[in-house]
């Protein structure tokens, strides 16, 4: 059975299930905490998610690899023009305030499906690195979300703003990246 996957900033496809994975790029850094920018950790991630779901069998296309922008539609565009049959974004949470929030939480057009699935296998796997789950949440009015084609999910890999995250997102990195990625293959292969 092939899966094709987009993740904007990356897009992964595999067999017949394909998704895009995406972040911020370019002029627009994301959140930003103490000199540390969104954008680049996401890339980074992205590719290393990427990276592990290759490995596994799963076709990769990307919708950045360096440091440009696109807009959230082109994204959503560049996942509907590759057919994409998933649709994953990944990007860091951010709070009003430093250190109020923590953990991980996935976004979804609706909690039902596909979609919803694979946010709760992605942050369940997350949870086990040790990020504290927030859930899988409805956001309808997000365009990655409501313009995409297939099932689409936006993970938000723990607040940029607080340091027990930064923490571990630093220190388990290469986990989180396997975290995602099994959380999709799990999702893919169900």
């Amino acid at each position: 059975m092939f899966r094709e996957i987009c993740i904007p900033n990356c897009y992964l496809l595999r067999k017949e299930q394909n998704c895009p994975i995406y972040c911020h790029g370019g002029a627009n850094p994301g959140a930003t905490y103490n000199g540390r920018q969104e954008k680049d950790d996401v890339l980074e991630l992205a590719l290393a998610v990427g990276r592990i779901l290759e490995d596994n069998g799963v076709d990769v296309y990307y919708t950045r690899t360096t440091d440009i922008y696109e807009s959230p539609y082109q994204k959503a565009m560049e996942g509907n023009a590759v057919g994409a049959d998933y649709f994953v974004s990944i990007h860091r949470n951010s709070s009003p305030y430093p250190n109020q929030y923590t953990g991980v939480e996935s976004l979804v057009y609706n909690r039902y499906g596909a979609a919803a699935r694979m946010a709760a296998n992605i942050n369940e796997q997350l949870e086990q690195v040790g990020f504290v789950n927030q859930g899988v949440n409805e956001r309808k009015n997000l365009v990655v979300l409501n313009s995409t084609e297939m099932p689409a999910v936006l993970v938000e890999v723990g607040f940029i703003n607080t340091d027990a995250d930064n923490e571990l997102f630093d220190e388990r990195f290469q986990d989180i990246a396997q975290a995602i990625a099994d959380g999709i293959l799990q999702t893919i292969y169900e």
